[in-house]
Protein backbone atom coordinates (compact mmCIF):
# COMPACT_ATOMS: atom_id res chain seq x y z
CA UNK A 1 0.00 0.00 0.00
CA UNK A 2 1.12 3.38 -0.53
CA UNK A 3 3.07 5.63 1.98
CA UNK A 4 1.64 9.02 1.94
CA UNK A 5 3.28 10.00 4.94
CA UNK A 6 5.45 13.32 4.23
CA UNK A 7 7.53 16.22 5.62
CA UNK A 8 6.96 19.69 5.49
CA UNK A 9 8.59 22.68 7.11
CA UNK A 10 10.29 20.50 9.57
CA UNK A 11 7.08 18.09 10.56
CA UNK A 12 6.39 14.79 10.07
CA UNK A 13 2.67 15.02 8.36
CA UNK A 14 0.46 11.49 7.90
CA UNK A 15 -0.14 12.84 4.74
CA UNK A 16 0.15 16.20 2.66
CA UNK A 17 -3.49 17.31 3.73
CA UNK A 18 -2.92 20.60 5.28
CA UNK A 19 -5.85 22.76 6.32
CA UNK A 20 -4.93 26.33 5.68
CA UNK A 21 -5.63 29.24 7.94
CA UNK A 22 -9.40 29.94 8.35
CA UNK A 23 -12.63 30.50 9.89
CA UNK A 24 -12.18 26.48 10.12
CA UNK A 25 -8.98 26.34 12.21
CA UNK A 26 -10.60 28.97 14.51
CA UNK A 27 -12.35 26.80 16.93
CA UNK A 28 -11.06 23.70 18.56
CA UNK A 29 -14.49 21.61 17.80
CA UNK A 30 -14.36 22.14 14.16
CA UNK A 31 -10.28 21.39 14.37
CA UNK A 32 -11.50 18.04 16.10
CA UNK A 33 -13.31 17.14 12.95
CA UNK A 34 -11.20 18.13 10.39
CA UNK A 35 -8.16 15.79 12.32
CA UNK A 36 -10.87 12.93 12.37
CA UNK A 37 -11.75 13.33 8.99
CA UNK A 38 -7.95 13.04 8.13
CA UNK A 39 -6.49 16.49 8.45
CA UNK A 40 -2.20 16.14 8.99
CA UNK A 41 -1.62 19.51 10.35
CA UNK A 42 -3.72 23.07 10.70
CA UNK A 43 -2.88 26.31 10.08
CA UNK A 44 -4.40 28.55 13.06
CA UNK A 45 -7.11 31.47 11.77
CA UNK A 46 -4.52 34.41 11.79
CA UNK A 47 -3.98 37.10 14.16
CA UNK A 48 -3.72 40.46 12.21
CA UNK A 49 -2.17 43.11 13.09
CA UNK A 50 -4.99 45.39 11.81
CA UNK A 51 -7.28 43.98 14.53
CA UNK A 52 -4.97 45.86 16.51
CA UNK A 53 -5.34 48.87 14.39
CA UNK A 54 -9.04 49.10 14.14
CA UNK A 55 -9.50 48.14 17.70
CA UNK A 56 -7.23 51.36 19.05
CA UNK A 57 -9.45 53.30 16.27
CA UNK A 58 -12.52 52.30 17.47
CA UNK A 59 -11.57 52.78 20.82
CA UNK A 60 -9.92 56.38 20.57
CA UNK A 61 -13.30 57.27 18.47
CA UNK A 62 -15.66 56.24 22.04
CA UNK A 63 -13.73 55.44 24.47
CA UNK A 64 -10.61 57.23 25.56
CA UNK A 65 -12.50 60.02 26.65
CA UNK A 66 -9.42 61.74 29.67
CA UNK A 67 -7.24 59.21 27.94
CA UNK A 68 -6.67 60.64 24.68
CA UNK A 69 -3.08 62.31 25.69
CA UNK A 70 -1.77 59.44 27.97
CA UNK A 71 0.37 57.78 25.73
CA UNK A 72 1.12 55.07 28.74
CA UNK A 73 -2.48 54.50 28.63
CA UNK A 74 -1.49 53.64 24.21
CA UNK A 75 1.07 50.99 25.11
CA UNK A 76 -1.03 49.44 28.28
CA UNK A 77 -3.84 48.81 25.71
CA UNK A 78 -1.70 47.42 22.99
CA UNK A 79 -0.33 45.30 25.71
CA UNK A 80 -3.47 44.16 26.91
CA UNK A 81 -5.01 43.52 23.28
CA UNK A 82 -1.92 40.92 22.26
CA UNK A 83 -2.42 39.90 25.67
CA UNK A 84 -5.90 38.41 25.19
CA UNK A 85 -5.25 37.53 21.51
CA UNK A 86 -2.83 35.55 23.23
CA UNK A 87 -4.53 33.90 26.24
CA UNK A 88 -6.96 33.04 23.46
CA UNK A 89 -4.77 31.48 20.92
CA UNK A 90 -2.98 29.52 23.53
CA UNK A 91 -5.99 27.87 25.17
CA UNK A 92 -7.17 27.24 21.29
CA UNK A 93 -3.94 25.29 20.71
CA UNK A 94 -3.67 23.56 24.40
CA UNK A 95 -7.31 22.22 23.89
CA UNK A 96 -6.75 21.04 20.69
CA UNK A 97 -3.00 19.64 21.42
CA UNK A 98 -5.14 17.83 24.22
CA UNK A 99 -7.49 15.86 21.62
CA UNK A 100 -5.48 15.12 18.49
CA UNK A 101 -2.28 14.52 17.77
CA UNK A 102 -1.79 16.54 14.52
CA UNK A 103 0.65 19.86 14.58
CA UNK A 104 -0.61 22.70 14.87
CA UNK A 105 1.22 25.93 12.73
CA UNK A 106 -0.28 28.91 14.28
CA UNK A 107 -0.54 31.92 11.72
CA UNK A 108 0.31 36.01 11.93
CA UNK A 109 -0.86 38.08 9.22
CA UNK A 110 1.63 40.97 10.25
CA UNK A 111 2.16 44.55 8.41
CA UNK A 112 5.35 45.33 10.26
CA UNK A 113 8.42 44.02 12.11
CA UNK A 114 7.35 45.54 15.30
CA UNK A 115 7.10 43.72 18.15
CA UNK A 116 5.29 40.64 15.97
CA UNK A 117 8.47 38.94 16.42
CA UNK A 118 8.26 38.47 20.43
CA UNK A 119 4.58 37.36 19.92
CA UNK A 120 5.90 34.74 17.29
CA UNK A 121 8.05 33.56 20.27
CA UNK A 122 5.06 33.57 23.06
CA UNK A 123 2.80 31.47 20.31
CA UNK A 124 6.21 29.37 20.37
CA UNK A 125 5.75 29.13 24.40
CA UNK A 126 1.71 28.50 23.79
CA UNK A 127 2.81 25.04 22.06
CA UNK A 128 2.56 26.09 18.43
CA UNK A 129 4.69 23.42 16.03
CA UNK A 130 5.01 25.95 13.71
CA UNK A 131 4.90 29.67 12.45
CA UNK A 132 2.94 31.02 9.52
CA UNK A 133 4.08 34.34 8.57
CA UNK A 134 1.64 36.41 6.24
CA UNK A 135 3.29 39.63 5.51
CA UNK A 136 2.24 40.49 2.38
CA UNK A 137 0.43 44.06 2.25
CA UNK A 138 -1.38 46.50 -0.30
CA UNK A 139 0.84 49.70 -0.64
CA UNK A 140 -0.63 52.75 -2.11
CA UNK A 141 1.86 54.87 -1.78
CA UNK A 142 3.43 56.37 -4.58
CA UNK A 143 6.89 57.15 -2.97
CA UNK A 144 6.93 53.68 -1.63
CA UNK A 145 9.40 51.25 -3.98
CA UNK A 146 9.46 47.78 -4.21
CA UNK A 147 12.73 48.17 -2.84
CA UNK A 148 11.79 49.21 0.58
CA UNK A 149 8.83 47.07 0.70
CA UNK A 150 10.66 43.87 -0.07
CA UNK A 151 13.23 45.08 2.89
CA UNK A 152 10.11 44.91 5.29
CA UNK A 153 9.40 41.56 4.37
CA UNK A 154 12.93 40.22 4.71
CA UNK A 155 13.27 42.02 8.12
CA UNK A 156 10.46 40.63 9.82
CA UNK A 157 11.39 36.86 9.09
CA UNK A 158 15.10 37.74 9.90
CA UNK A 159 13.64 38.79 13.42
CA UNK A 160 11.21 35.84 13.82
CA UNK A 161 13.52 33.48 12.86
CA UNK A 162 16.06 34.68 15.86
CA UNK A 163 13.51 34.90 18.87
CA UNK A 164 12.05 31.38 17.75
CA UNK A 165 13.02 27.63 17.76
CA UNK A 166 10.44 26.17 15.89
CA UNK A 167 10.02 26.47 11.81
CA UNK A 168 8.62 29.09 10.20
CA UNK A 169 6.87 28.86 7.00
CA UNK A 170 6.39 32.13 4.79
CA UNK A 171 3.13 32.51 3.08
CA UNK A 172 3.96 34.17 -0.37
CA UNK A 173 2.41 36.85 -2.52
CA UNK A 174 2.00 36.19 -6.11
CA UNK A 175 2.21 39.52 -7.25
CA UNK A 176 6.19 40.06 -7.52
CA UNK A 177 7.70 41.31 -10.05
CA UNK A 178 10.87 38.56 -9.12
CA UNK A 179 8.86 36.00 -7.89
CA UNK A 180 11.74 33.39 -8.04
CA UNK A 181 14.74 35.94 -6.54
CA UNK A 182 11.77 36.59 -3.72
CA UNK A 183 11.49 32.84 -2.96
CA UNK A 184 15.19 32.70 -2.85
CA UNK A 185 15.10 35.51 -0.08
CA UNK A 186 12.59 34.60 2.17
CA UNK A 187 14.98 31.01 2.53
CA UNK A 188 17.86 33.02 2.59
CA UNK A 189 16.49 34.90 5.51
CA UNK A 190 15.86 31.60 6.84
CA UNK A 191 12.30 30.84 5.83
CA UNK A 192 11.92 26.42 6.36
CA UNK A 193 9.17 26.39 4.19
CA UNK A 194 7.42 28.52 1.17
CA UNK A 195 3.50 28.56 0.57
CA UNK A 196 2.47 29.22 -2.52
CA UNK A 197 0.24 31.43 -2.87
CA UNK A 198 -1.70 33.91 -0.34
CA UNK A 199 -5.43 34.51 -1.54
CA UNK A 200 -6.13 38.13 -1.04
CA UNK A 201 -9.52 40.25 -0.19
CA UNK A 202 -10.66 42.02 -3.10
CA UNK A 203 -13.30 44.65 -3.21
CA UNK A 204 -16.39 44.83 -5.92
CA UNK A 205 -18.63 47.37 -6.10
CA UNK A 206 -22.55 47.15 -5.77
CA UNK A 207 -24.14 49.69 -8.20
CA UNK A 208 -27.65 49.11 -6.97
CA UNK A 209 -26.49 49.80 -3.30
CA UNK A 210 -23.86 52.18 -4.26
CA UNK A 211 -21.33 50.70 -1.70
CA UNK A 212 -18.26 48.95 -1.95
CA UNK A 213 -18.28 45.13 -1.00
CA UNK A 214 -16.52 41.98 -0.74
CA UNK A 215 -15.59 39.85 -4.21
CA UNK A 216 -16.05 36.08 -3.92
CA UNK A 217 -14.18 34.91 -0.94
CA UNK A 218 -13.61 31.02 -2.22
CA UNK A 219 -11.18 30.12 -4.68
CA UNK A 220 -12.09 29.49 -8.23
CA UNK A 221 -11.22 25.73 -9.29
CA UNK A 222 -9.15 27.16 -12.42
CA UNK A 223 -6.92 29.07 -9.71
CA UNK A 224 -4.59 25.98 -8.87
CA UNK A 225 -2.50 26.76 -12.08
CA UNK A 226 -0.95 29.84 -11.15
CA UNK A 227 0.60 27.88 -7.76
CA UNK A 228 1.10 25.10 -10.09
CA UNK A 229 3.44 27.16 -12.65
CA UNK A 230 5.41 28.14 -9.37
CA UNK A 231 5.65 25.32 -7.76
CA UNK A 232 7.09 23.34 -10.84
CA UNK A 233 9.65 25.95 -11.88
CA UNK A 234 11.19 26.20 -8.29
CA UNK A 235 11.23 23.40 -6.16
CA UNK A 236 13.74 22.02 -7.94
CA UNK A 237 16.01 25.05 -7.28
CA UNK A 238 14.93 26.00 -3.69
CA UNK A 239 15.64 23.38 -0.73
CA UNK A 240 12.96 24.99 1.79
CA UNK A 241 9.79 22.70 1.42
CA UNK A 242 6.65 24.32 -0.44
CA UNK A 243 2.90 23.89 0.33
CA UNK A 244 0.41 24.83 -2.60
CA UNK A 245 -2.32 26.46 -1.87
CA UNK A 246 -5.56 28.36 -3.67
CA UNK A 247 -7.59 26.54 -5.97
CA UNK A 248 -7.31 22.91 -4.83
CA UNK A 249 -10.90 21.91 -5.47
CA UNK A 250 -10.47 17.94 -6.26
CA UNK A 251 -8.15 15.33 -5.59
CA UNK A 252 -6.68 15.85 -8.93
CA UNK A 253 -5.31 19.10 -8.67
CA UNK A 254 -4.30 17.97 -5.43
CA UNK A 255 -2.40 15.17 -7.07
CA UNK A 256 -0.63 17.90 -9.92
CA UNK A 257 0.85 20.44 -6.83
CA UNK A 258 2.60 16.94 -5.99
CA UNK A 259 3.67 16.32 -9.15
CA UNK A 260 5.47 19.80 -9.90
CA UNK A 261 7.00 19.42 -6.40
CA UNK A 262 4.91 20.83 -3.17
CA UNK A 263 5.53 18.62 -0.12
CA UNK A 264 2.43 19.58 1.43
CA UNK A 265 -0.67 21.00 -0.59
CA UNK A 266 -3.41 23.47 2.03
CA UNK A 267 -7.26 23.28 1.35
CA UNK A 268 -9.85 25.72 2.32
CA UNK A 269 -12.25 26.69 -0.03
CA UNK A 270 -13.12 22.74 -0.91
CA UNK A 271 -13.63 22.42 3.00
CA UNK A 272 -15.96 25.31 3.42
CA UNK A 273 -18.19 23.80 -0.29
CA UNK A 274 -18.15 20.13 0.84
CA UNK A 275 -17.64 19.48 4.30
CA UNK A 276 -14.41 18.03 6.57
CA UNK A 277 -14.90 14.62 5.29
CA UNK A 278 -14.02 15.52 2.01
CA UNK A 279 -10.50 14.89 2.91
CA UNK A 280 -10.89 11.27 2.96
CA UNK A 281 -11.89 11.61 -1.05
CA UNK A 282 -8.07 13.34 -1.24
CA UNK A 283 -6.55 10.53 0.87
CA UNK A 284 -8.55 7.40 -0.81
CA UNK A 285 -7.67 9.11 -4.35
CA UNK A 286 -4.02 9.81 -3.77
CA UNK A 287 -3.74 6.16 -2.68
CA UNK A 288 -5.37 4.83 -5.92
CA UNK A 289 -3.69 6.33 -7.97
CA UNK A 290 -0.37 5.71 -6.18
CA UNK A 291 -0.86 2.09 -6.38
CA UNK A 292 -2.39 2.76 -10.48
CA UNK A 293 1.22 4.32 -10.96
CA UNK A 294 3.73 1.72 -8.69
CA UNK A 295 4.61 4.62 -6.77
CA UNK A 296 6.00 4.01 -3.46
CA UNK A 297 6.09 7.26 -1.62
CA UNK A 298 5.49 11.01 -2.39
CA UNK A 299 9.20 11.46 -2.95
CA UNK A 300 8.23 9.05 -6.31
CA UNK A 301 5.40 11.33 -7.07
CA UNK A 302 8.05 13.86 -7.29
CA UNK A 303 10.70 12.50 -9.26
CA UNK A 304 7.91 11.99 -11.67
CA UNK A 305 6.87 15.17 -12.22
CA UNK A 306 10.31 16.55 -12.51
CA UNK A 307 11.02 14.40 -15.87
CA UNK A 308 8.28 16.87 -17.00
CA UNK A 309 9.72 20.06 -16.31
CA UNK A 310 11.06 21.80 -19.37
CA UNK A 311 15.03 23.02 -19.31
CA UNK A 312 14.24 26.45 -20.32
CA UNK A 313 11.05 27.30 -18.90
CA UNK A 314 10.50 30.76 -20.78
CA UNK A 315 11.58 29.81 -23.98
CA UNK A 316 8.75 26.45 -23.40
CA UNK A 317 6.14 29.13 -22.47
CA UNK A 318 7.13 31.42 -25.42
CA UNK A 319 6.89 28.48 -27.96
CA UNK A 320 4.07 26.95 -26.45
CA UNK A 321 2.00 30.45 -26.68
CA UNK A 322 2.97 30.94 -30.34
CA UNK A 323 2.08 27.49 -30.89
CA UNK A 324 -1.95 28.56 -29.79
CA UNK A 325 -2.39 31.69 -29.88
CA UNK A 326 -0.06 32.63 -32.77
CA UNK A 327 -1.45 31.81 -35.69
CA UNK A 328 -3.62 34.13 -38.07
CA UNK A 329 -7.50 33.84 -38.08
Amino acid sequence: MADITTKYCGLDLKNPFIVGSSGLTSGVDSINRLAKSGAAAVVLKSVFEEEILLEYKQTFKNQLGSQEANLEFFDYYDYQLKGEMLENTTELINRVKESNDIPVIASINCRSSAEWFSYAKNLEKAGADAIELNIHRVVDSVDESAAVITEKYLNIVQKVKKHVTIPVAVKMSPFFADTAHMASQFEKAGADALVMFNRYYSPDIDLENNKLISAPVYSNPGDYTLPLRWISLLSGKLKTDIAASTGIHSPESMIKMLVAGASAVQIVSALYKNGPDYLLDFSHYLEEWMDKKGFDTLKDIREYGRTMIPSNSEMFERVQFMKYFGKRC
